[in-house]
């Protein structure tokens, strides 16, 4: 199984944001051209998104659906990768003081993808995650610093109840 964790220098409510926004999917997922919702309202049970992979002339269109779902927390995705299978991977958000833990985790469920699932194959995994922890850390921190410089000077920002480890 393919683990990786980053600290996102944001709460767990902005990086759910970006995360619940089917539209922004192809932003931070690395291999993807574009992207759309399909069915149902992401990211609820059973909704997906349908992505694009360009490979050269070549263009792949699957999806992923979601399997799991813990508002603000848990996004688990069924990715399905046409011939090669699907794989799930969940992102997992925990605060971490007025920061946010993001953990994924990725392993084949069916397809040849598991079968030639190896040390080699985890590897590549590991890389695509730690640039797709950073797509999503960049998209997050850019959109936070943005909205401070839009912040009037001298205003302070109260925590909202319940945001689990906000400043106090």
């Amino acid at each position: 199984m393919a683990v990786r964790h980053r600290l996102i220098r944001s709460d767990p409510r902005s990086v759910w944001a970006v995360l619940e926004d089917g539209t922004r999917y192809a932003d931070w997922v690395v291999g993807t051209s574009s992207s759309t919702p399909v069915r149902g309202h992401w990211p609820q049970l059973g909704s997906a998104i349908g992505f694009e992979v360009r490979l050269g002339p070549l263009t792949l269109r699957n999806e992923s659906v979601v399997r799991h779902v813990v508002p603000g927390e848990l996004l688990e995705l069924e990715a399905k990768a046409g011939p090669l299978g699907t794989a799930r991977v969940a992102i997992e958000l925990r605060p971490w003081g007025d920061q946010c833990f993001v953990k994924v985790d990725e392993h084949p469920l069916r397809g040849a993808g598991g079968l030639v699932h190896n040390v080699a194959v985890e590897a590549l995994i590991h890389i695509r995650h730690r640039a797709m922890l950073a797509r999503l850390a960049h998209l997050v921190e850019s959109e936070a610093a943005e909205a401070e410089e839009r912040r009037p000077l001298g205003q302070v920002v109260a925590p909202e109840p319940d945001a689990g480890g906000a400043r106090g």
